[in-house]
């Protein structure tokens, strides 16, 4: 039986669309994958864009 895929978030910024996969982390932010979402700290900014993290939005 398969997992369930974790929960993805993409940026929303209008020039953007960077997408947050927690299987893979973030390299550029320096989190480690299997880090969920919710458990960033409220500092962490898309590494494309530099937007808070209040510009993603589940997908």
């Amino acid at each position: 039986m398969r997992e369930k895929p974790k929960e993805m978030y993409q940026c929303q910024m209008q020039s953007c669309g960077y997408i947050y996969n927690p299987e893979k982390g973030c390299k550029k932010g320096k989190i480690p994958k299997d880090v969920r979402f919710e458990d960033l700290p409220d500092t962490y900014r898309c590494p494309l864009c530099k937007a808070r993290k209040q510009a993603f939005k589940l997908i």
